[in-house]
């Protein structure tokens, strides 16, 4: 029995996720693009797991690097999420950004921002596996994630500001 590829990602856009840019940088040219498939792995090594389609330029650009940024978009970031998904020559004309520690674009709007040592990858299906060492963060005071669920852009609600007094929600 195979499970059809539409009703799969049907099923899977049930679950919401924030949404990245990749970067990395090889000398001369800079590279970006939409992912989605990222998370947290360890604390100790801080490591982190992203997956990039096995025909996407910017794969094997990561495995000759050895080193990609992770961009995480703050709920603004659909134009910078969409313009990073197409196919367009110089991604960075029109973005800012700066170059981070190890030499990877940083998006300067981006809410969050991780650079990373390839540790490993790993095969995984039309993807590989791209396991990270973080050697530097950075992130902004303020800002709400961008969210992708159900192949479509989306916000988290805002609800009246609440504290924890005695593990009871108590608006402010």
């Amino acid at each position: 029995m195979s499970l059809e590829q539409t009703e799969f990602r049907n099923v899977l856009g049930h679950f919401a996720s924030g949404v990245t840019i990749i970067t990395t940088q090889r000398p001369g040219q800079l590279h970006g693009m939409t992912v989605s498939s990222f998370c947290s792995l360890s604390l100790k090594p801080p490591l982190i797991l992203v997956g990039i389609d096995l025909n996407a330029n910017i794969h094997d650009l990561i495995v000759e690097s050895g080193v990609f940024g992770v961009n995480i978009l703050a709920e603004h970031g659909e134009t910078v999420s969409r313009h990073f998904a197409r196919r367009v020559p110089d991604r960075f004309a029109s973005i800012d950004y700066s170059l981070g520690l190890l030499g990877v674009p940083l998006l300067q709007d981006a809410l969050a921002t991780l650079e990373c040592r390839l540790v490993t990858r790993y095969p995984g299906g039309d993807h590989s596996i791209f396991i990270g060492e973080v050697v530097s963060t950075s992130m902004q005071s303020q800002g709400q994630l961008l969210l992708y669920y159900r192949s479509k852009y989306s916000r988290l609600l805002h609800t009246p500001a609440a504290s924890l007094v005695n593990n009871v929600a108590v608006e402010s």
